[in-house]
């Protein structure tokens, strides 16, 4: 299991390609050089997942969906259409697919954020733009986490 932490300014080369910063590569480990990368459902932004964290996120969604079910044929033909599988070359660079780059108007200037399983790639200016006040993180925080049992430590 691998847990992905900070954030990375990058810049990508002309054909688009983006150098994995050494931390996140060690935590993948060496032997892990397959990558999916999709647009996330929510937010302008890419999501990176190792192949084999991937397989586990696909292992869940086949328990929910029935491919026999005209909406979840829906949910699984959009869902696998925003994804691609991309491979770290001999550089520890990956090739970002131009349509999904287009979909969250990525430009040269990314930043890679570490987020737990997963990585998020995003366009530096629109990462600059979404940042959080510190005031707002602690209110969503308490609203989130603060239900915890005394004692607990977070």
């Amino acid at each position: 299991m691998c847990t992905f932490i900070g954030d990375f300014e990058c810049r990508t080369d002309a054909k688009g390609r983006i150098v994995l910063p050494s931390a996140f590569k060690k935590a993948m480990g060496e032997d892990d050089l397959r990558l999916v990368v999709r647009k996330d459902l929510f937010e302008s932004c890419l999501l990176i997942y190792p192949y084999s964290v991937w397989e586990e996120k696909l292992d869940g969604i086949r328990k929910r969906t029935n491919p026999y079910n005209r909406e979840h044929s829906r949910f699984l033909r959009h869902f696998f259409r925003g994804s691609a599988e991309v491979s770290l070359d001999g550089n520890g660079r990956f090739l970002v697919p131009r349509r999904l780059s287009e979909q969250v108007g990525m430009s040269r200037e990314v930043v890679l954020l570490g987020v737990d399983q997963h990585i998020e790639v995003w366009d530096k200016a629109l990462y600059d733009e979404g940042a959080l006040p510190a005031d707002n993180l602690g209110d969503l925080a308490e609203k989130i986490l603060g239900e915890s049992m005394p004692g607990e430590e977070i």
